[in-house]
């Protein structure tokens, strides 16, 4: 299993991200690779679960096994609540910690 995680924490690379990891799947559909993917969330970026077509975008990619991670910290910083949160997504105490684990467990770090 290959596993990677994606940092998100500027709001305007959602999309970009998104894409990534659509791309990322499809290759590894054809090549036969299973990939183990989160998507980190922190900063600024935190506010993209609040939009709609984002918190979309997270229910279907959940529903294809790709874990998504909000930072506390920037939960609180920006005034997101757990209840305002899609259905699924992971709280973590701080994101660059999360990272760091992430990392030590052999995710793969890509920034897009």
């Amino acid at each position: 299993m290959n596993k990677v995680v994606f940092h998100i924490d500027e709001l305007e690379k959602w999309a970009h991200t998104m894409g990534n990891i659509q791309n990322l799947r499809t290759y590894g559909e054809q090549a036969q690779i299973n990939y183990d993917i989160v998507v980190l969330v922190n900063g600024d970026a935190i506010m993209g679960f609040l939009v709609e077509n984002l918190r979309d975008t997270v229910g279907k990619l959940e529903q294809k096994k790709v874990e998504f991670h909000a930072c506390n910290n920037a939960m609180h910083s920006h005034g997101v609540t757990t209840g305002q949160l899609p259905t699924g997504v992971i709280v973590v105490p701080a994101g660059v910690a999360d990272l760091i684990k992430l990392q030590d467990a052999g995710y793969a770090y890509i920034k897009p």
